[in-house]
This record gives C-alpha cells, structure tokens and sequence, in this order.
C-alpha cells in the first residue's frame, strides 16, 4: 500500500483535532475568563531509504534520504493572556487586572482547590462567596483588630454580623476664637459642644466653655480659659453642671480643678498650655468618672479619660486652634466613638479586602481574597466550569494576595472577558479547511495511482 495515502490519513486526523479546538474556542467566546486554545503540529517520523556518508577519497559526502511517515499533534496550548474588561456593576463580579487566580473549593477542608479567572460569583444563603457551580470563593480571615492573618477561609458576608459599640477617647479642637472680643464682657465667652459614647454606645453632648482672660492690666499674657459647663445624657435628658453659683468653672472634669488655661502669642498662635495655677502640662485629659453613669466607661481600655491635649503634638494644635481677629468658631470634635451597628452592605477593593458597612457608618475589614500564581499557568489542566487544577507541569500554586507580590489588582464590578479573537480563529478555520482538503485530495490521488496499478493485469 502507499506511504501517502497513511500519511494523509494521519493528516485528516490532525486537522480534525485543529478544527475540534477551534470550534471549541468560537463555541466559548462569551464565556467569562476562558482562555482561548492554540494547537500545533509535529512530524510523525521519517523513514530512512539511505543514510548519510561523509566524504570519502575524491568522492564528496550525500544527505541521508528520508521519507516522512505523516503528521501529529504537538501541542494544544491554553493561552493566558488577559481578556477584555466588561463592566457589570455588580460588586459581586471581580476581574483579576494582571497575574494570578482565584482560588475556590468545594472541600469542607478547603484542601481540594480549583483555580479560575471567572469572577461570575454569587452570594449563597450563608452568604458565601461562590461560583456558579457552588464552589466557594478562598481567602484570608482578618482578626478582631483589623489585622490580616494566614488563615484561609470562605469568603463569607453574613448579614448578621455586627460592630460593637466603641468608647470615645479622643476630642481635638479645631477653629479660631476671636482675638477682638474683650475681657469681661458677654462676648468673651463662647460655648461649643460635641458628643461623645461610652462603651456601651450611649451618647452624652459635652459642653465646652472658652473665656478669654487675658490680656488684662495684671496679666499680659493672652489666655483663654477652657472648661466643661456641662454633660448631658441624651438617652435619659439628666446633666451634670460644672459650672458654680458664681459663675465660675467648678468640679475637677479637667486635670483635676475643671479649667485649662490656653496662651497665645501676638500672632495668634497658641504657645502654650497650662494649668489652673499658671504652670505647663504636657497633657491634658477630660476625667469622667465624676459623672457616676451605672454601665458603661468612657476613654481607651475603660480609663474614664478622654484626651484632649498632648503638648508633644503642640504643632498640629497651634495649627488647628488659633486666636485671630476672626469669627469666633473654635469647636471640640470627638475623633472616635461610635454606637454599634449591623452590616448593611459591603463593597471589594482592589486589593481583594472585603470591606463591611455597617448601619452606625462604620467600616470593617472582614477578609482578603487569596490569589495563586504558577510558574508555568500553560501546564494548568482544564476540568470544565471555567477551573483548572495544578499538573506536574505547572508547578506549586504560589499564595498570595492582589496588588502585592507581583499580583495583579481586583477590578470590583468588571469580569473578564474571554480571549478569543474571532478574526484569528477564522483565519485558522480557513488554513484547517484547505489543509484537512489537499490531504484529502492526497487519497484520492493515491487511491487512482493504486486503480491504474491494478488495471495493468488487464
């Protein structure tokens, strides 16, 4: 029998492979992170009519005489190249900008991993993560104190997941107060509030009072007094006054006596602080535990104290706190505390953390998407539903999380697209159709060498 006619055999057979491929990719050119196949060809191998002879006396060497024995697949090559962004807007579609992919398992023990660049995913009655088939989405926990730690979990939203109420510890005063203003006079003082919570989140409105006392004919140092005129429970309406009969600040709410003197220079810079006696603190701390509240404490790990003043940051309070012929607006702002709250939404950034937010305004970190990167992603296996698993070709899976280690960033709202394109892939349609033909024109010449064989007995 012919050579050529096998050979043609063998390269039907191939073609049909290339064709099954590229159908396959046309097939898939709307499915979200697929990544598009390349398929390659190799000769069989080729039999020897005549070996090589190096030249030998006057006679020059020949090439060796071979004829080929037929074509077979090389290679069927997965190309991961990105795929085009398409905007969804929905926050639970994530798009991997650069190297990596997500991990996902369906494994009680999170041991048995898949790893895609779908990022199609849902959030299931538990409010897991997942993918359209049910395999969850992996991450890293993030502790209580906001801290990321190595141990991988389900990325898990639970709507019932709460912060607890927080304590205020810190008030800073902003503003100006009004250097025009004259000592002794009703205009010399000017009241301001802010509100701050217990550790329970009940809120008290804490009112300031800034007089001006100086300069005067005995004192020419330009100082305000400040003190607490009073605090009041919002939740029940009952206050505590510090301020005497007299008019006069009373109690020990600040440092001990209730009163704080702020000194000014003739710029209007505030220079110094100190207290009732004239002398300079270095801190200077609201003390609550007068007002005697039955649950509940005030200021950081339950201490009572709220800082109002530290003179070693005495350039961002002189930056902040100013005495200038200008409108009188100085003003306390609690820079912490808060009532508790339930999760309402969440959103992803673009370094994978989950971000919860909660109905009291604040924002949690709840966890941190895990990425995986390979040495060679060409040698991931396919296993359908868009996952690929780890061969002896790809390498370890690498951890990691986005942006990060040579990681590519999580785009929230945007998949990606497949990379499919379809002008290159008709092109090779066309090149496997004209190919899968001249083979097949082989045969039938070959089969009419072989009838006139045959006809030479007639």
């Amino acid at each position: 029998m012919m050579r050529s006619m096998y050979s043609a055999v063998s390269g039907l057979r191939v073609h049909q492979t290339k064709m099954d491929v590229i159908g396959n990719n046309i097939a898939n050119i709307n499915t979200v992170g697929y990544k598009r196949q390349s398929v390659t060809f190799q000769e069989v191998f080729s039999e020897v009519i005549r070996g090589a002879s190096a030249p030998q006396g006057g006679r020059g060497g020949t090439n060796p005489q071979q004829i080929g024995l037929g074509v077979s697949v090389g290679s069927i090559n997965t190309i991961h190249t990105k795929g085009a962004a398409q905007r969804t807007d929905n926050p639970e579609d994530l798009m991997i900008d650069g190297e990596g992919f997500f991990v996902v398992s369906a494994d009680p023990n999170l041991e048995n991993r898949y790893y895609t660049r779908a990022g199609n995913f849902t959030l299931d009655r538990d409010g897991n993560l997942a993918t359209a088939d049910g395999y969850k989405v992996l991450g890293y926990r993030i502790d209580e104190n906001g801290d990321l730690t190595s141990e991988v979990v389900p990325i898990q939203v639970m709507r019932s997941e709460t912060v607890a109420p927080t304590a205020t510890s810190r008030i800073e005063f902003r503003g100006n107060l009004n250097s025009n203003v004259e000592v002794g006079t009703p205009d010399a003082i000017h009241r301001a509030d802010t509100i701050i919570k217990d550790s329970l989140g009940n809120s008290y409105t804490v009112t300031f009072r800034f007089t001006k006392v100086g300069p005067t004919e005995d004192n020419p140092e330009r100082v305000w007094t400040l003190s607490v005129e009073r605090i009041t429970n919002q939740s029940t309406g009952k206050f505590e006054e510090f301020i005497n009969e007299n008019d006069e600040p009373g109690g020990n709410v600040i440092d001990g006596n209730n009163i704080v003197q702020l000194v000014f220079d003739e710029n209007g810079k505030l220079i110094g602080i100190k207290d009732a006696s004239g002398n300079d603190v270095n801190r200077v701390s609201l003390n609550l535990s007068e007002l005697g509240i039955k649950d509940g404490t005030f200021g950081k790990d339950g201490s009572d104290e709220i800082l109002l003043f530290d003179v070693d940051n005495m350039d961002e309070i002189a930056k902040n706190l100013t005495q200038y012929a200008n409108d009188m607006d100085a003003k306390p702002y609690a820079l912490d505390g808060n009532t508790s709250g339930k999760l309402e939404g969440y959103a992803i950034d673009a370094s994978g953390t989950v971000v919860g937010i909660f109905s009291n305004g604040e924002m949690k970190e709840l966890a941190q998407l895990m990425l995986a990167k390979f040495d060679n992603p060409m040698g991931l296996q396919k296993m359908g539903g868009n996952l690929f698993i780890e061969s002896r070709n790809s390498g370890e899976p690498q951890y990691g999380v986005a942006a990060s280690g040579g990681y590519g960033t999580i785009a929230p709202g945007t998949l990606e697209m497949s990379n499919v394109d379809l002008s290159m892939e008709f092109t090779e349609m066309i090149t496997t159709q004209r190919g899968f033909q001249a083979n097949s024109r082989i045969i039938t010449a070959s089969d009419e060498m072989l009838q006139e064989l045959v006809n030479l007995k007639r």
